[in-house]
């Protein structure tokens, strides 16, 4: 599974980022998980709100924070597809 955070780097996005890492690791969920900063890629992907977080290409969510829980629920949905 290939997991992107993105977003500049503020402290909504670092805690996406802390949410989705820690979802992971409680589920034992391998991914290659990729926290992007700069403002080219996110263009390039289309961003228009952060942060956003994307699975196997797949925009997942963009413009809030998931819940610890929301975290675990999205990467359950999402597994078999990566």
């Amino acid at each position: 599974m290939k997991i992107e955070i993105i977003g500049p780097g503020c402290p909504r996005c670092q805690e996406m980022h802390r949410n989705i890492l820690n979802a992971c690791a409680e589920l034992g969920l391998p991914a290659d998980i990729e926290y992007i900063t700069d403002i080219a890629q996110i263009a390039e992907r289309e961003i228009m709100s952060t942060p956003a977080l994307l699975i196997n290409g797949e925009i997942i969510m963009t413009g809030r924070v998931p819940s610890p829980s929301q975290a675990k629920e999205i990467l359950l949905k999402h597994k078999s597809n990566g």
